[in-house]
């Protein structure tokens, strides 16, 4: 049986920076502070915990001081950086440079005029750090249902977070110009993180070509979801999983082929205890 893992799955730019960042000064220091899961993966997670990197949340953060701590590549508002300045926080930043200039864009717009809109999950790291821009009045809408609730009679700058599906940003973008009353004016950012948004075509024709998915991911993934999403809408046998421990091997009983893929949180290291877990059952190890 062919077993096969996708070449483009794997760690973004953002996330292989932040734990590159996270290794340089453990390797230096006997422990190193990060506000939120670096990545949402569980056991890379685990991995650098092991190496010192303890998580923490942003309630811990009044009872924290003189320490330093690694800001991960979701980003943060800017009221994460007035109270790391004030508790005597010393800051590795690790924001993903996409995330950042968003960041940016955000805040300059919303200095201008007009009502924000973002595109995105509800709570998810990067989008509380957009929200932050606009001292919290951005709008976040999750789908086309949310956007048809706007009052589309005010301004409207639209973007997105990084990470969301190029189409569904197309569907909202399209429904608010046909609907926005006149004497409005409707403006939008396609702020999708290309590197993201590229792997979809790969993972689905990479989907195509093999009998049976291994999709690794962890469970707290917001891009995880959107390719296995994508992995089941050409392949139904595609299986979710986040350690190799989950794989069942009734999966793969009269099929001639495996393909393990992943999101952009997934180590590839993962990836390969899965087919290792796999050529071990084959070969009776």
């Amino acid at each position: 049986m062919l077993i096969e893992i996708d070449e483009g799955s794997g760690f973004c730019f953002g996330v292989t920076t932040a734990i590159k960042k996270a290794e340089e000064e453990l390797a230096k220091s006997d422990s190193l502070y990060c506000l939120g899961d670096i990545v949402h993966n569980g056991r890379e997670v685990e991995r650098l915990k092991r190496m010192g990197l303890m998580t923490v949340e942003h309630s811990d953060l009044q009872s924290l001081h003189d320490i330093k701590m690694l800001l991960r590549a979701h980003g943060e508002p800017p009221q994460t950086y007035q109270t790391a300045q004030s508790q005597h926080i010393s800051l590795i930043d690790a924001t993903c440079p996409v995330v950042l200039n968003l960041q940016k864009r955000i805040r300059k717009a919303y200095e201008t005029g007009g009502q924000i809109v973002i595109y995105g999950k509800n709570g998810h790291a990067e989008v509380v750090g957009l929200v932050g821009q606009t001292e919290g009045t951005a709008i976040v809408i999750e789908s086309l249902d949310d956007a048809k609730q706007l009052d589309l009679s005010h301004d409207i700058q639209l973007f997105s977070q990084t990470t969301k599906s190029l189409e569904g940003f197309r569907e909202i973008v399209k429904y608010i110009e046909t609907h926005m009353q006149e004497g409005a004016h409707f403006q939008y950012f396609d702020t999708i993180c290309r590197q993201v948004a590229n792997r979809i075509p790969n993972i689905m024709d990479f989907a195509s070509k093999h009998d049976v998915i291994l999709f690794v991911c962890g469970k707290k993934s917001s891009n995880g979801k959107v390719l296995y999403n994508q992995c089941m809408s050409v392949n139904p046998h595609t299986y979710m999983i986040d350690d190799p421990e989950e794989i069942d091997f009734q999966w793969f009983e009269g099929i001639d082929s495996v393909g393990i893929c992943g999101a952009t949180s997934t180590p590839k290291w993962l990836m390969e205890e899965c087919k290792k877990r796999i050529e071990n059952e084959q070969t009776g190890l």
